[in-house]
């Protein structure tokens, strides 16, 4: 007689977890969705999933549990909660977070877990919804090699190869560094393709010859066509990469390193979630070297892209600059906000905007650095962690984990 499946649960039902739990569901495995929009799962239940009108409802049977949510704030609910997962799972079950989250809240999450007498590892996952969708996708976990033999036939129905970091939190940490490099690839795809065009290069071509070659990325390759063709439908939201690189910029300022190319990424993916991309895929940066009209017609207003909490009189830190002029480059720590006036927009062109200053909206990462002994090499005065931006965009960081202790 046939061994039965173990019963999964899936929270999480969007994007990326929809097509994930397609491939566990037809793997033969008794599932059970929960998503906060039940039309989101209305397609699994269509093929035979069962419905749960709770995060608890849903794993009390289960025997893994897979989630797959958008911040690191719904992972803390979803799983802390008087009523969430860790409360609600049945002994021994194996719980399985997918989220690109905080290593903190990862290490947390499985050590609560390990006490309610559960096991808990975070394996985010890499490939996009292209790689969801086939079921290629790239598992990065916080795991040993031991940890996933149980589980190991279930990841591997939508996983085509699992990385495995060895301890809570390493997997997410892992996962940020692939984000890192993406970052540093997909603003070199937008400038290179800035450059070609205005250049009057064939882009397409362009972007045929640097794959060619040692230029070669992921963006270039599955990104930039979309880009090319005006299609900033999102396989990998703005807003969710935002994210990520918030959490990247976390780890580096407790680890005291600077991480440049990633501080550029994330000015400019701020500035786009400011202008109203947020629901765009990530491959919408390229608008921000556009015109005006083309930003426009993808749904973006520079309109919307003003100076929040700037003192007109100069920089809005919150720390004395003697001799700082407005418009020069300051070096206080993240956190900052700078009213530049005639700041002008990374594409150059006109956005007719007076007054249009740089207001990135916050993701309350804050970090504050008493006599914090940075080995960054930007430059220091005396009050803590300072970042001296060389780049344009003297920006506002403000980014949130989501973990709260």
């Amino acid at each position: 007689m046939a061994k039965t499946k173990p019963s999964v649960a899936f929270i999480g039902t969007g994007i990326m977890g929809a097509p994930i739990a397609g491939h566990i569901l037809d793997a033969g495995y008794p599932l059970t969705v929960y998503n906060r929009t039940r039309a989101k799962a209305e397609g699994l239940i269509e093929r035979g999933a069962a419905w749960a009108d709770t995060p608890a409802a849903a794993v009390a049977d289960a025997d893994i549990v897979f989630t797959m949510l958008g911040f690191p704030t719904d992972v803390e609910e979803v799983y802390l909660a008087g009523d969430g997962i860790l409360a609600s799972a049945k002994q021994g079950a194996t719980l399985i977070d997918l989220t690109t989250s905080s290593p903190d809240l990862a290490r947390d999450i499985a050590e609560a877990a390990e006490v309610s007498g559960l096991h808990a590892f975070d394996c985010p996952v890499t490939g996009g919804e292209q790689g969801a969708v086939a079921g290629t996708l790239t598992l990065i976990a916080g795991a040993t090699e031991r940890d996933l033999e149980s589980v190991r036939p279930v990841l591997e129905t939508f996983g085509g190869t699992i990385f495995c970091f060895g301890g809570a939190g390493a997997g997410q940490t892992a996962k940020l560094a692939n984000q890192v490099a993406l970052s540093a690839a997909m603003v070199g795809m937008a400038d290179a393709l800035s450059l070609a065009q205005q250049s009057g290069l064939d882009l397409e071509q362009t972007r045929e010859l640097i794959n060619a070659g040692t230029g070669r990325s992921g963006a270039m390759d599955s990104l930039a066509p979309a880009a090319l063709a005006g299609d900033y439908k999102p396989g990998f939201k703005v807003k969710h990469f935002l994210k990520d690189l918030g959490l990247a910029l976390t780890v580096a300022e407790e680890k005291e390193i600077a991480l440049p190319a990633a501080d550029t990424a994330f000015t400019l993916f701020d500035m786009l979630e400011a202008i109203g991309g947020g629901e765009l895929g990530t491959q919408a940066i390229t608008l921000l070297y556009q015109e005006e009209a083309d930003a426009t017609a993808a749904g973006l207003d520079w309109s919307l892209y003003r100076a929040e909490d700037a003192d007109e009189e100069g920089c809005a830190c919150g720390h004395e600059h003697e001799g700082h002029e407005h418009g020069e480059s300051c070096s206080c720590e993240h956190g900052h906000h700078h009213d530049h006036e005639g700041h002008a927009c990374v594409c150059d062109h006109d956005h007719d905007h007076e007054g249009h200053d740089h207001a990135h909206h916050h993701h309350g990462h804050e970090h504050h650095h008493d006599g914090h002994s940075c080995s960054c090499e930007h430059g220091h005065e005396g009050h803590g962690h300072r970042h001296h931006h060389e780049c344009e965009h003297h920006h506002h960081h403000h980014h949130d984990h989501g973990h709260k202790e």
